[in-house]
């Protein structure tokens, strides 16, 4: 591999948590808006409303997490700008992703009719439903453009290490969307068209500051515009790179995707109390992933900057930490899950065998946290380190593992085997992840092409 300049620097504890602790408290805001558009909905009386919200949700969470690839792939690229000291702050990959943010989103707003086609034949809504299914999806998709556009922002501004600034605008969005919902609602009373509507405007108000700090980053509009060159703005190699890594980390989540679906669905097959039951584990499960997420931030700024530094020391030691704080803070979350998680479930449900049920398999949902930090750190590190290929093989690898996995101790032990083979997914995971960076570290780094700089 050619020699390239080598920027040395140090990675210590407070980097990690600089990163990890804004990144971890904006995630844990995000369901705070699903459970607030439930209650205000929920609030009005009529179910058929409810059910076209919770939907409605659904499509969205798809569509966009398909879409994902926006926020993880431009915080990989800006992270290794930023460490091979790009004078434009990776001012070009934000650029690429703001662009093709905007040409997807508009294309989703016109094809939304085919959304609502697709969402009414896959999800086959009551009569009374369908309604106002449609009725959400019409609506919210308008705030396609602006969503998108945030998912590159944020991954600009944490590739930076910027994540103060990141987790402000997320809390904007959240913020925007839950006074809205309350407003919309209850003030104006346009139903489930105001809670889609209020999604519009939080999405839209975050997107017009976040590029108003990010232009003011580059010294205002006009400076901004002049320094994206446009021969080095649609370069091919760089386009055909980030397509790659789109790809790549689309097909990643939509193997995540499935196999949290087929979790759900074995458990719907065992009956209604055990889907019920593992439902409510299952947000053991979101909530702990809301802390490590924080943790496979920092792993994957640190990391990525080390990459684009050329400096391996900084690599290691950037692993290590967020190995080793990633394991206090998942024992942390197991602590709390096996003392308080009996009295989570029953704030979650009321139903007594629901929440016997639950009891039952608590153990199982408690140490999910420390199964499953390994793989969320190791995702931050293969996604800063721009090894998408990697990561996406070792992704549908573990699936097929968990798929053997589950049709075997399903089998023999019901519904405690279906959560073991969860398990056997996350650390087959993360096994496949360290492998990986394990045999392709040597080769991202180059030998220095000149004396350190």
């Amino acid at each position: 591999m050619p020699g390239r300049p080598t920027y040395p620097f140090d990675v210590h504890s407070r980097d990690v948590w600089r990163i990890a602790l804004p990144a971890s408290f904006a995630f844990i805001t995000e369901p705070l808006v699903g459970t607030v558009d439930v209650t205000v909905i929920g609030r009005l009386g009529d179910p058929n409303l409810l059910g076209g919200l919770v939907l409605g949700a659904v499509v969205f969470d798809l569509i966009f997490a398909l879409a994902y690839f926006l926020r993880v792939g431009t915080a990989g690229l800006t992270a290794q700008s930023v460490g091979a000291r790009d004078p434009h702050d990776g001012l070009m990959h934000l650029a690429r992703a703001v662009g093709l943010a905007v040409v997807i989103g508009l294309a989703m707003i016109l094809l939304s009719p085919l959304v609502v086609t697709l969402a009414d034949h896959a999800l086959a809504p009551a009569p009374g439903v369908r309604s106002a299914l449609a009725t959400y999806i019409q609506v919210r998709i308008l705030a396609a453009p602006f969503a998108l556009t945030n998912y590159a922002l944020l991954g600009w501004f944490y590739g930076r290490a910027a994540a103060r600034t990141g987790m402000a605008l997320q809390i904007v969005i959240h913020s925007v969307n839950i006074a809205a919902s309350l407003l919309f609602v209850f003030g104006f009373g346009w139903g489930v068209a105001g809670v889609a509507a209020a999604a519009v405007l939080g999405g839209t108000t975050a997107a017009i500051i976040g590029l108003v700090i990010a232009t003011r980053h580059f010294g205002g509009v006009h400076r901004t515009l002049a320094l994206l060159h446009p021969r080095e703005l649609f370069d091919a190699a760089a386009l055909a790179r980030m397509f790659r890594l789109s790809r790549d980390v689309t097909i990643r989540s939509l193997a995540l995707v499935f196999a949290y679906a087929w979790f759900a669905a074995a458990g719907s097959r065992a009956g209604e109390v055990i889907l019920s039951a593992n439902a409510v584990l299952l947000n053991i499960l979101m909530i702990s992933g809301f802390f490590l997420d924080g943790i496979g931030q920092a792993a994957e700024q640190l990391c990525g900057k080390s990459v684009g530094a050329n400096w391996r020391p900084a690599f290691d030691r950037a692993l290590r930490l967020s190995m080793r704080w990633g394991l206090v803070i998942a024992v942390a979350l197991a602590a709390v899950w096996f003392l308080a998680g009996a009295a989570f479930i029953d704030f979650l449900t009321t139903s007594p065998d629901v929440r016997e049920t639950a009891y039952r398999y608590l153990p199982f949902a408690a140490c999910a946290s420390l199964t499953g930090m390994p793989a969320f750190v190791l995702d931050g590190v293969l996604i800063g380190a721009t090894l998408n290929r990697v990561m996406r093989n070792g992704m549908l690898v573990a699936v097929a593992i968990y798929l053997g996995a589950a049709f075997i101790l399903e089998r023999l032990l019901g519904n405690a085997g279906l959560w073991l083979a969860l398990h056997v997914f996350f650390v087959s995971r993360a096994v496949l992840y360290w492998i990986a960076v394990g045999r392709n570290r040597h080769g991202l780094f180059a030998a220095p092409a000149s004396d350190p700089a």
